[in-house]
């Protein structure tokens, strides 16, 4: 695998956190550990709190993989997910290599652009894995 990557579709998640429980158990990491977490769009500090003003509130989640993550390697090594992908209940998560046209994850990341969406990727302020892509309709 050339380029392997995470495809994040925004509009699917929905801030359940299983992406970082998954990765925490599989990983056997720490209680204080986490190589992913979700990050809550809204407002507030340490809380899930929509922003706006009623009746135009939003709230939105965004999964954030640390430079500690390892795309779970052994996994990938045998063909498998990593475990956030797996693991996620909405299939907000593609995994693949993205240098191979016929790869879900080129796949789905084409049919995304082809339907509007931006695909970005968090600035290097964020000290995130480079190999994560976002894609949103806003």
């Amino acid at each position: 695998m050339t380029q392997p990557t995470i495809l994040i579709n925004l509009q699917r998640c929905t801030g359940c956190w299983t992406c970082s429980l998954a990765c925490k158990v599989g990983n056997q990491l720490a209680d204080d550990e986490w190589w992913q977490h979700v990050r809550t769009l809204g407002s507030g500090e340490g809380i899930d709190r929509p922003a706006g003003v009623w009746p135009n509130l939003r709230m939105s989640w965004i999964p954030i993989h640390t430079e500690d993550c390892t795309l779970c390697g052994m996994r990938t090594e045998e063909g498998l997910d990593p475990y956030c992908v797996h693991n996620c209940p909405n299939n907000a998560m593609t995994y693949g290599d993205l240098d191979d046209a016929q790869s879900e994850v080129a796949v789905k990341l084409e049919e995304l652009r082809g339907r509007g969406y931006r695909v970005f990727k968090l600035p290097e302020w964020e000290r995130g894995r480079t190999e994560i892509v976002y894609a949103s309709k806003g």
